[in-house]
């Protein structure tokens, strides 16, 4: 692994680092906006030292046309990248950009409010403001900043009250996972490095596109060499997506509503808001009170202590790539022929591996609700959600349309993510604003006309480059 060109943040959460800003600019003199990327001093993976302070950059495509980067090179990159979150009306509606979400209410990240660049600085307590400062004056000729997202110090709960930053990928970053598409029997919290770095193979084995050089384009070999492409210099090599979605969380009234949902019964509010998280307050699973992150579903097929639908079941399935059964050549092809009907009834949600993200996002705005009789802030509260991945359709974009908005997860109906849904009818006419919770002795109780909890106010794509490919980037036209 070439550490030392690979952005930081790749790596590290930097919880260590409790403050930090994130700055959104736009090129307003091409020629010294480069000049400062050219030598930005970019934290890099290893892990020798962790920083009092680190800064990381990424670009949109239209940061990269701004900075007069060929078009050719561009063009390289994946196509949900090239055209951006808010490009057309069918991606708004896979992602959930509809009614409040929709684009054309953001703060930012459309028109002339599409960052070109964004700066994300890091900083240990108190460190902050002169590290914003001096920053700052560095870019100050080159780029103008449209929007700077502050976050707050506390980050272990997120707004709702829940302890937060609990679930992750491993990343394979010794690269010992096999380089080949082989099924897995078993849920496996290891990923391979090329989920998330390009330039590296992924789960299927492959090495997922991205810019590829003839050498004579590279001809200072700033560049790294491709592994799949030894004769060609390798623009993503080291480097990956980033996608940054600013979420305002109404804590009000998320409370309020769990609190009319239980009539006033303050043990059962509490329960019901578990119910959609999955998890208690104190991040216990309820799929497997004790643990934190080692558990799966696979015990709980019904939903009968985590629902099917509630958040971190649907934000990560935790399944293997065949439902579960005994072992043996006879077992596994019985499931694969789709013979085994109480293995069918566990086949209806795609294998998770394929579709892991690993999140960098910080809360703003007010301290969580610690409990439901709390007053909850009413001023501006969220999450700047950022997860990085190395294909942005199969990753974020799936796991946003296909799980988290989907009202057909794993089978349920007239029901999308119950914290993020937008509330709206899907395009088949069927509500999505229920919640059902599976009962061991009756019919599941069912929650109907949730409001929406959660809005987005702005949202882009960015690619997050190695650091040689962002000194290339910031050097050749």
């Amino acid at each position: 692994m070439e550490l030392e060109d690979v952005q930081g943040l790749v790596r590290f959460g930097y919880r260590h680092l409790t403050e930090a800003c994130f700055f959104l600019l736009r090129v307003k003199d091409p020629a010294a906006a480069r000049a400062w990327l050219a030598q930005v001093p970019i934290t890099n993976a290893i892990k020798a030292a962790l920083p009092e302070t680190a800064l990381h950059v990424a670009f949109t495509s239209e940061g990269l046309r701004a900075l007069e980067v060929a078009c050719d090179l561009r063009e390289g990159f994946s196509a949900e990248f090239v055209a951006g979150m808010a490009s057309d009306t069918a991606r708004a509606r896979r992602l959930g950009d509809v009614g409040a979400n929709d684009p054309k209410y953001w703060r930012w990240g459309t028109g002339e409010r599409l960052p070109h660049v964004a700066v994300l600085l890091y900083a240990k307590s108190g460190r902050l403001p002169a590290w914003e400062r001096e920053i700052e004056a560095q870019y100050a000729a080159g780029f103008v900043q449209i929007e700077r997202l502050s976050t707050s110090d506390e980050q272990d709960k997120e707004p709702f009250g829940f302890d937060d930053g609990i679930s992750q990928p491993q990343v394979d970053w010794e690269r010992k996972r096999p380089v080949r598409d082989q099924d897995q029997l078993e849920y496996s919290n290891v990923s391979c490095l090329g989920e998330f770095l390009l330039g590296y193979p992924n789960e299927y084995g492959l090495y997922t596109p991205r810019p590829l050089l003839v050498p004579q384009r590279d001809p200072g070999a700033l560049l790294p060499r491709a592994e799949d492409a030894p004769e060609q210099a390798d623009l993503g090599r080291n480097g990956c997506y980033l996608v940054m979605r600013q979420l305002r969380q109404d804590v009000r009234r998320f409370w309020s509503e769990l609190d009319q949902q239980a009539e006033g019964d303050a043990d059962l509010r509490d329960r019901l808001a578990a119910a959609m998280v999955g998890r208690k307050k104190n991040g216990e699973p309820l799929a497997a009170p004790g643990e934190v992150n080692n558990f799966t579903y696979q015990a709980d097929p019904q939903g009968l202590r985590c629902p099917l639908g509630a958040h971190i079941r649907r934000a990560n399935p935790r399944n293997a790539d065949l439902p579960p059964g005994p072992r043996g050549i006879l077992s596994r092809l019985w499931r694969i022929l789709g013979f085994n009907a109480a293995a069918l009834e566990q086949d209806l949600v795609a294998s998770t591996r394929f579709h892991r993200l690993l999140r960098r996002g910080r809360k703003y705005g007010a301290a969580p609700a610690l409990s439901a009789t709390e007053a909850s802030p009413s001023a501006d509260t969220g999450l700047h959600f950022i997860c990085l991945v190395a294909n942005i359709t199969r990753q974020f974009e799936f796991v946003q349309s296909a799980w988290l908005m989907g009202s057909k997860f794993a089978g349920l109906t007239g029901e999308s993510d119950p914290l993020l849904g937008h509330r709206l009818r899907d395009l088949g006419g069927f509500p999505t604003d229920g919640f059902s919770i599976p009962q061991a002795d009756g019919p599941d109780r069912r929650l109907s006309g949730l409001p929406q909890f959660v809005t987005v106010l702005g949202g882009a794509y960015f690619f997050m480059p190695g650091i040689r490919a962002l000194r290339y980037l910031a050097t050749t036209r």
